[in-house]
């Protein structure tokens, strides 16, 4: 079988993600890109708070990132 399908398919998700925060704002791409980006740094302050609070030995030595890979 080949990894068409599914690739077909991880992209018709991402544009109806695309599709669906654009509706959330009326079709205002501003205020979509505004609202993710507010999201962007709550997760980061989520994550750095997680960090803080969390021992090595919880997550078996695994570390969080804050940038992509």
């Amino acid at each position: 079988m080949s990894a068409l399908p599914n690739e077909e398919a991880a992209q018709e998700e991402a544009v109806d993600e695309v599709e669906a925060a654009l509706a959330w704002h009326d079709g205002d791409a501003r205020q979509t890109i505004a609202t993710l980006l507010d999201d962007i740094r709550h997760l980061r302050l989520q994550l750095a708070l997680t960090e803080v609070t969390s021992s090595r030995g919880f997550a078996r030595g695994w570390q969080p990132s804050f940038e992509r890979s």
